[in-house]
């Protein structure tokens, strides 16, 4: 397949690379590690200014891509934002945008979809329970029916970004079957529980539902009918995933290279022995599965191809697995020195560590797979 960038998307990127350089660079992610919100606002808008949350928006709504492809263009950002480590429900705000876009109403879709195209709203997706896998069979936060409406209990695992969200969308289990929902963040009955992330740019909290009461216009599609909408959120948020742990890779990957060729080491950089060559090189060679397995994924959940279930989970069984062991190496590589907290490999690390679980691990979605194969039989 053609995974090569047209001229206009090439200098989207650039333009991309070029603001995060200016307004984000790597120093500003230590600057809010101790944060409570953990990303700059400012930026945040910025971002807004450049489309980065318009893409899976329709026109109508204030959206716009630049190549006509929205999730193929946003994986160039979610590159860019991954090389810098960036702070902020990025990809959080795009899967829910993508839900209302798809399966929302009229009315909700005018509400919640120009704010978010401009950046000044903000979403977030409350799927995953425990430590149960991220699948809607794991699904147990109940909708109970109540007048016209519903009241949601439940815990909700792992939700990115909930302290500075508007809108949370809430996958729930109602009488009918699954449902989802869009619930305003300040809701009577939701507490958020904080937690410490391993990636230092990223803010996650289980979020507690007890008696949280949602009229019916709340319902994101129709009561019961939400697996489609729970599937396709899910390989969307796959796609971003993979192309934020290439972007961290790639740059991680870089300043490994670049050391490797600085150190010296009894007379001769330690690039030059042939032991790092061949590391080095293989490292290279799964980074770029990661970017063809990434591109075919976004390309088949863009146009809703018939493999698009199989590609999205064939990219995080790549990327989670293979980013996860070249950074490692990376900071093998880097010897002592990769080990403090002052070197900035470990920021990185921290990233695609985080990711590989995230969404599922390698091991779950090579389980799905095999689910897939099996149903296909």
């Amino acid at each position: 397949m053609e995974i090569a960038l047209s001229e206009d998307q090439q200098l989207f990127r650039e333009t991309s690379r070029r603001a995060l350089a200016e307004r984000s660079p790597i120093t500003r992610v230590r600057e809010l590690a101790e944060d409570p919100l953990g990303f700059d606002r400012t930026v945040w808008a910025q971002g807004g200014e450049l489309g980065w949350f318009a893409m899976l928006v329709p026109e109508a709504h204030g959206g716009g891509s630049v190549s006509g492809e929205g999730l193929v263009d946003l994986t160039i950002v979610a590159e860019e934002l991954g090389r810098m480590v960036h702070p902020g429900p990025f990809h959080a705000t795009n899967v829910v945008a993508a839900a209302i876009a798809g399966f929302g109403s009229p009315a909700q879709q005018e509400e919640h979809l120009p704010g978010i195209a401009s950046g000044e709203r903000i979403g977030t997706w409350a799927f995953a329970e425990g430590d149960l896998p991220w699948a809607a069979s794991s699904v147990a936060c109940t909708a109970t029916p109540s007048g016209s409406g519903f009241v949601l209990d439940g815990v909700k695992a792992w939700v990115h970004d909930p302290q500075a969200a508007d809108v949370l969308l809430v996958t729930a289990r109602a009488p009918q079957g699954l449902t989802q929902f869009l619930v305003p963040a300040g809701t009577a009955g939701i507490t958020l529980e904080p937690l410490e992330c391993l990636d230092l740019a990223r803010r996650m909290a289980h979020v507690h539902l007890e008696g949280v009461e949602v009229p019916g216009e709340a319902v994101l599609g129709e009561p019961g009918g939400a697996a489609e909408a729970v599937e396709h959120q899910l390989r969307v948020a796959l796609v971003l995933q993979c192309a934020d742990s290439n972007g961290a890779t790639e740059q991680g990957l870089a300043i490994t290279v670049q050391y490797a060729k600085d150190r010296v080491a009894f007379g001769r950089p330690i690039g030059s022995y042939q032991a790092l060559k061949h590391r080095l090189a293989d490292h290279r060679m799964w980074l770029e599965g990661s970017f063809a397995a990434t591109a075919y994924a976004a390309k088949a959940v863009q146009h809703g191809s018939a493999d698009a279930a199989v590609a999205a989970r064939i990219a995080k069984a790549q990327v989670g697995r293979w980013s996860s062991v070249t950074l490692h190496d990376a900071i093998q590589v880097h010897g002592g020195i990769g080990m403090t907290w002052d070197h900035d490999i470990h920021l990185y690390f921290r990233r695609v560590i985080s990711n590989e679980t995230l969404y599922g691990t390698p091991y779950e979605h090579h389980r799905a797979l095999v689910d897939l194969a099996e149903g296909a039989a």
